[in-house]
């Protein structure tokens, strides 16, 4: 869009949540964003399984950097014309709550009861620590509770973990309506300038190049988030008049697939080669470039992407994103249960890029391949749930609480 569509209706096609022109959304994104949200299930499931330890699965953490920087480029592209009026800013905030805390709020619960079982039965104990200790301790649950498990005050990843994500993209929302509704037509000069520090901040403090979270995360959010909405801020309405152009045009989708197979194989590359040291910083640069590419939806592959079972993936993601962990570490639970009942042998000491685990498949690879879909077709069955029941219900409430205002 242009700087003055930005902030003025009346230069702006009519927009919905997810960044549209004329109540098109960007349905190719979408699906990206289901995509990424299985590569993180995948980065966290230990088993001794090549899929696991190859660089590329290693490197997927990385994944998390192209939701902040579609968030930003659907906050931007859905909102930017809106905050300016007082209601509208007033309005905001209740809709990207509900859009986040009512799912968060009933994990940290199934976690919570989970170690409550835990008390009362010693055999899930195992090995590990004491319930309600660690990672799972009461003190990190009221800083979850209040999304401050991504703002620096933690010293540690905490219960749901994964989750320190969405506490530093809420904290993001609100610091970009506060901007616009302030700055104005001028909000895009402090979206660059965060965009600029950002990565240097992480460059001379992170001791984890990109893979910070609990610390720097709110940091590393506000560098992705604010090249998206940059990108929407300079070239929604290039890509949305591309788009129209592009529309049966087989000589120019020939091209666009080339593009789209190419863009695929430099993050595969990048991610493979970067997610060890600093040039993965360099993480949201490379996924802005692939979200302006596969906005267009111009070629084959993006054509794929917006069939019905991809399009459900991306509906989805935020459900998978925030289940995988506790459906990942109950399939160890009951691994463990396994073992200890009949004798067969499915969990075992592994190493994880580096650091020793418990996973799947440690003297039989092949058990490690098995353990991957399960656990795939668990999460995905799992978070068709949560997203039925649980996300769509309390959106659709908050919504309705907005209107009121």
């Amino acid at each position: 869009m242009t700087q003055t569509a930005f902030l003025n209706p009346a230069h702006m096609p009519a927009a919905t949540r997810t960044g549209t022109v004329a109540g098109e959304r960007f349905l190719v994104l979408d699906s990206w964003r289901g995509i990424c949200a299985l590569l993180v299930a995948l980065f966290h499931f230990p088993t001794n399984s090549t899929i696991s330890q190859s660089a590329f699965v290693g490197g997927s953490y990385l994944f998390v950097d192209f939701f902040f920087v579609l968030s930003g480029f659907v906050i931007a592209s859905s909102y930017g014309n809106r905050l300016s009026e007082p209601v509208e800013l007033a309005r905001f905030a209740p809709v990207r709550f509900g859009r986040i805390y009512p799912l968060h709020l009933v994990m940290l619960a199934a976690f919570a009861a989970f170690e409550e079982l835990r008390l009362m039965l010693p055999q899930l104990h195992g090995t590990g620590a004491e319930p309600f200790t660690g990672g799972f301790d009461l003190n990190s649950l009221v800083a979850n509770l209040f999304l401050l498990q991504g703002m620096g005050v933690e010293d540690h990843l905490s219960w749901n973990a994964p989750s320190w994500s969405i506490s530093a993209e809420f904290f993001a929302y609100l610091l970009f309506a506060a901007v616009v509704f302030t700055a104005g037509r001028r909000s895009w000069i402090w979206f660059v300038a965060a965009a600029v520090t950002a990565p240097l901040f992480l460059l001379a403090f992170s001791h984890t190049h990109m893979d910070v979270s609990f610390d720097f995360g709110f940091i590393r959010c506000l560098y992705g988030f604010s090249l998206g909405a940059l990108l929407a801020w300079f070239q929604h309405d290039s890509i949305a008049e591309a788009r129209q152009a592009l529309a049966g045009d087989g000589r120019a989708r020939i091209a666009w697939t080339a593009a789209e197979m190419v863009m695929i194989a430099v993050i595969g590359v990048f991610v493979a080669l970067a997610g060890d040291n600093d040039a993965g910083i360099a993480a949201p640069l490379v996924f802005a470039l692939a979200l302006y590419l596969f906005a267009h939806e111009g070629g084959w592959i993006s054509a794929f992407l917006r069939t019905r079972p991809m399009l459900m993936l991306g509906a989805l993601s935020y459900s998978i994103y925030m289940v995988h962990i506790f459906v990942q570490a109950r399939m160890i639970n009951v691994g463990g249960l396994v073992e200890r009942k009949f004798g067969i042998h499915l969990l075992g000491d592994i190493v994880l890029r580096g650091d020793h685990a418990t996973g799947f498949g440690a003297d039989l690879p092949w058990l490690g391949f098995a353990a991957i879909l399960t656990m795939l077709v668990a999460t995905i069955a799992v978070s068709w749930f949560t997203w039925r029941f649980v996300e769509m219900p309390a959106l659709a409430w908050f919504r309705r609480l907005a209107k009121r205002i």
